[in-house]
């Protein structure tokens, strides 16, 4: 039987890497967080909201303008990049992101091929993968961070409105109040609310269109409050301290299960970092017992295949130790 030319089985491997990572990242995509309830809930105020999708479109041509380049043709769902780059809450432009990832492929990839020495096959492999997902990794630390932030302010913004409300302030003034009074990043998003409403926006509209950036169920909750308590009536002032103890019992379940999903993390973290702690001392002890590894095709596969293996069990991992609430 023939013996299958070891570059043809490198390409082979590069292609498989390059597919089932591409086949994580979609399904990282659809995979997340969804609560059908709210989603049907949110659907129906945003059909409520289409009689004035004209003069909305309209207003955006004025006063919103996105870079308009050859990525809109390459990058798939172009739009959808630029609403996850604006909740980072930084100045980052899809032009930016595509130029990092393609510099931090090109300089991963040099940077293996000088340091270790590989072939140049495998140090495209590590390149592109590092490339396609470093910066996203980079991208949702950062949303995180900021969707965090905003999560730990939020019940305090509510306090602080409804005491504005018990004092006989509009619901647009306790906006504006906590827009001048609190701090990044919840203040900025009330900002541009106020600012919306201003424009010639309802209040309902500016509440739509800013939790569609700040992505989070307590925004959502907050937003159907307001939605359902102007259609019904009722004591506003009531109803969001009703949501703010709820939002804060929320937040304090959250820290119970994040304590007791610790174990998970600090196992995830060890079969991690073990393997590439191994390896470094393996080489520190005995150089040449791990030097056929990446000098030998049949090693530099395994190498591959290795990492494959081993994102898909930290992906599982970081799966089962993900609850929803």
């Amino acid at each position: 039987m023939a013996q299958l030319d070891p570059n043809l089985l490198m390409i082979l491997i590069f292609i498989a890497v390059i597919v089932i990572f591409t086949l994580l990242a979609f399904m990282f995509g659809i995979i997340g967080k969804n609560d059908k309830a709210l989603n049907k809930k949110l659907e129906t105020i945003k059909s409520r909201q289409n009689k004035t999708r004209a003069m909305q479109t309209a207003r955006k041509k004025l006063f919103v303008k996105h870079e308009q380049s050859m990525l809109d043709k390459i990058i798939p769902k172009p739009e959808e990049m630029r609403k996850k780059l604006q909740r980072t809450g930084k100045d980052i432009t899809v032009k930016k992101y595509a130029l990092a990832s393609i510099a931090l492929a090109f300089g991963v990839a040099i940077t293996i091929k000088i340091v270790t020495g590989l072939d140049l096959l495998p140090c495209i492999a590590i390149g592109v993968f590092s490339g396609l997902f470093l910066p996203q990794i980079a991208i949702n630390k950062m949303i995180d961070k900021r969707a965090t932030a905003f999560t730990k302010q939020f019940p305090e913004a509510i306090d602080l409105m409804v005491r504005g409300l018990k004092a006989g302030l509009p619901i647009f003034e306790s906006f504006n109040a906590v827009a001048q009074e609190m701090d990044p990043p919840i203040s900025q998003y009330f900002q541009v609310i106020c600012s919306d409403v201003k424009m010639g926006n309802t209040l309902s509209e500016a509440l739509q269109k800013t939790s569609d950036q700040v992505n989070t169920a307590d925004f959502d909750f907050f937003v159907i409050s307001l939605n359902i308590q102007n259609e019904t009536g009722g004591n506003i002032a009531e109803t969001l301290g009703n949501l703010s103890t709820i939002l804060r019992g929320r937040s304090q379940l959250k820290l119970k299960i994040r304590a007791m999903s610790s174990e998970g993390r600090a196992s995830a973290t060890i079969i991690g970092i073990l393997p590439f702690a191994v390896a470094l001392i393996i080489h520190l002890s005995n150089p040449e017992y791990l030097a056929i590894m990446f000098t030998d095709p049949r090693g530099q596969i395994g190498l591959v295949v290795a990492m494959v293996m081993l994102s898909s069990g930290m992906w599982v991992i970081s799966k089962m130790i993900d609850f929803e609430i």
